[in-house]
């Protein structure tokens, strides 16, 4: 049986920046690496890049009269489990998220900002595109099975309770992903002055089981001047536990990511009203300048579910299912 040193986690970052180029091992369904890939690969990261900066200045708009005091910087963090199981020693490429540093021109300064941002799993890749769909296929209208994403979200504790997370990480994380289209959201009077206006659902959605069980909370805020609203996945206190600046470099980069690949919502030409269901076959919306495909991402996908398949969960599948029930908390 596997015990609590048998996973060991090693950290690995890059820079995203005009010059990135995903790496042999990243997902190619991340946010950062489709935007890497083919003829527009630098103007995609030059103009994302521009996009990010401009929305962080417009909302830390205090003390910052022309608009570009601030610029973010951007590092791909990549979470790798060394398995010592059954007389292997095998790596896997488990989780990639993004870190959020921004720089002050007018001090000269770089502050700390938030990881997490972008959220990128093999395993979640597997439970969702592989396990939930064959089940789904046997016992339509069943729901997920019966302990679905229970293994990735112990794997996801134990990394953040890691010395590895520790030392390279003073914060938990905070992962922005797009509200659900098949729920409905509605307005509150809680008003945030980065976050703006709060947001329930008091229909809990597939991804907010599933991030429950990695011991993230959720709540739902629409920044100023976007138009829908964002699921903010985090531990501890939201609005407490991070600073104004560190929050708007999750909502610049996060908005602009899903302004490029959900455009029906997040750059849709109307705000959300105060009941909301966002639909991705909404038609009065914008795109913008860079180039992406969607179809590919979705298969691609598929083909990353089948890969922790055949490279973790089969492979390891004993280990994995004794060391998750002994970690279950």
């Amino acid at each position: 049986m596997a015990t609590h040193s048998s996973f060991e986690f090693s950290i690995n970052h890059i820079d995203f920046d005009e010059n990135y180029r995903p790496a042999d091992n990243t997902r190619i369904t991340t946010n950062f690496a489709n935007l890497a890939r083919g003829d527009s690969r630098r103007e995609n990261l030059r103009n994302t890049l521009r996009m990010i900066d401009n929305r962080f200045n417009a909302l830390a708009r205090w003390d910052n009269p022309k608009g570009d005091r601030y610029t973010v910087e951007l590092k791909i963090i990549s979470v790798e489990m060394r398995i010592d199981a059954a007389g292997n020693n095998d790596v896997f490429p488990l989780i990639e998220i993004l870190k959020t540093a921004i720089f002050d021109r007018k001090t000269d300064q770089r502050i700390d900002g938030i990881v997490g941002n972008n959220f990128s799993s093999y395993v979640r890749d597997y439970d969702f595109s592989v396990l939930l769909s064959e089940h789904m296929k046997k016992h339509p209208n069943s729901g997920a099975p019966e302990g679905f994403g229970d293994l990735h979200g112990n794997l996801f504790k134990h990394f953040l309770n890691s010395g590895a997370y520790r030392e390279n990480f003073n914060k938990p994380p905070v992962i922005c992903l797009s509200v659900s289209s098949s729920k409905t959201y509605r307005r509150t009077a809680n008003e945030h002055p980065v976050l703006g206006f709060e947001y329930h659902n008091d229909d809990v959605s597939a991804t907010d089981e599933y991030f429950a069980k990695m011991g993230m909370k959720v709540r739902y805020f629409m920044p100023p001047n976007s138009v829908a609203p964002f699921a903010f996945y985090h531990l501890g206190d939201l609005l407490g536990d991070y600073t104004s600046l560190e929050l708007v470099s999750t909502i610049s980069v996060m908005e602009t990511f899903q302004k490029i690949y959900r455009p029906e919502i997040y750059n849709a030409n109307s705000a959300a009203a105060e009941l909301y269901q966002p639909s991705l076959k909404y038609q009065d919306y914008s795109l913008t300048r860079i180039v992406y495909d969607r179809e590919e991402r979705s298969r691609l996908a598929v083909e990353q579910g089948k890969f922790a398949e055949e490279r973790f969960i089969k492979p390891y599948r004993a280990v994995l299912e004794q060391w998750s029930a002994s970690h279950a908390r």
